[in-house]
This record gives C-alpha cells, sequence and structure tokens, in this order.
C-alpha cells in the first residue's frame, strides 16, 4: 500500500531529508529539479507544510502560475498537473506513456478540474513529465 511521507511539520524537507525519503527514486527528484531549476526553465519549487494533508507537499511554479503539485511517497514522488476540460482533450495527442493517458482518462474531475496524476519511480520517466509541462504551459 502506497504511504503519503514528509508528515512532520517541524522537518522541512531538504535535500538530505528528500534523499532519505525518496531512496531509489532520488536520482529522479534530482533529474527533475536540475532541469525544472536551470536557466533554460526557471522553475520555483515551494515546499509548505499543509494541516489539511498533514504532509509537505511542493507546489511547482513558473512566473507565477502553478503548472504542478509534488508529493513524497514511499518508493516515488507523485506529481499532480490539473487541466480544465477545454484543455484536456490534448493531453490524449501527446507523446507520453499510455498508462498516463488511460488513467488521466478514469480520473475523475475535482470541480472543474481533472487530475492528471504521475508516479515517478525512475529518470527514464522524466520525458514525459518535461512533455506535459510544456503542453500545460501552452494551455
Amino acid at each position: 500500500m502506497e504511504a503519503q511521507l514528509l508528515r512532520d511539520q517541524q522537518i522541512y524537507p531538504d535535500e538530505s531529508v528528500l534523499k532519505s525519503a525518496l531512496d531509489k527514486s532520488f536520482d529522479a527528484w534530482e533529474k527533475l529539479e536540475t532541469i525544472l531549476s536551470s536557466e533554460e526553465y526557471k522553475f520555483d519549487f515551494q515546499w509548505h507544510y499543509y494541516n489539511d494533508g498533514k504532509a509537505w507537499l511542493c507546489k511547482v511554479v513558473y512566473k507565477k502560475k502553478t503548472v504542478f503539485w509534488l508529493s513524497v511517497w514511499d518508493k516515488f514522488f507523485k506529481t499532480s498537473f490539473f487541466f480544465t476540460e477545454k484543455n484536456a482533450s490534448g493531453v490524449h495527442l501527446l507523446e507520453i506513456d499510455e498508462q498516463i493517458k488511460e488513467y488521466f482518462n478514469n480520473s475523475r474531475p475535482i470541480g472543474k478540474l481533472i487530475p492528471l496524476v504521475v508516479n515517478v519511480e525512475s529518470k527514464e520517466q522524466i520525458n514525459d513529465l518535461l512533455i506535459i509541462l510544456g503542453y500545460k504551459l501552452k494551455a
């Protein structure tokens, strides 16, 4: 069963905490953070402890726009993108893993937004995230 980590409000998720929590998927996190923090992207990673979920979440922001949310679980990190019905149809045209598209097809809307969640366990999945991210920025 999946268990969300980073539940202690007193422990900020710095690099050493993330390395310990993510274990084998830390390489994927490090690659994603390096790419998105680069001059090409200039994304901002904003960690906050949320009392409603009793966990630390990372809001990944480009300029002032929230692009996706990130949470840490045992064995992977979870990225959550949200699309409106209007721009959701374009997700099916992206050249990404078919399982991601299938999950998206089966996602139930949260209000007016449709979640696209990707559980990232390895560096090989980062390319799919970058494709989704590029689409999200254009949508």
